[in-house]
């Protein structure tokens, strides 16, 4: 069973009349240089997804060494008002943004 698997459900008569087809399609002189070109197609194909994946990984840590880079303000470095202040623009943003009134003070 697993050899039919293998070879796609085809018995050797028929895989020697589908060689037999393409020889006569591409003719026996052309088979190595198609061979080579799909040996070529598919190593530069490799090349591309390596590349890509390089370009991706550099990508990747330039961010995070972006994002480490970046100053951070601790929470002990802010004074409450400051804090107080931003919460009240953020609270005021998110009023103005789903449409209700201001609140009475």
């Amino acid at each position: 069973m697993s050899h039919i698997l293998l070879f796609g459900g085809l018995n050797p008569i028929e895989w020697v009349l589908i060689i037999g087809v393409i020889i006569l399609l591409f003719g026996s002189s052309k088979l190595p240089q198609l061979a080579k070109s799909l040996a070529q197609s598919k190593r530069a194909f490799r090349e591309g997804l390596e590349e890509d994946e390089r370009e991706e990984a550099a990508r990747r840590e330039k961010q995070l060494r972006a994002a480490g880079n970046a100053p951070r303000a601790s929470l002990s470095e802010v004074d409450d008002e400051a804090l107080f202040e931003e919460a009240r623009r953020r609270a005021a943003q998110r009023r103005a943004e789903s449409g209700e009134a201001t609140p009475r003070t």
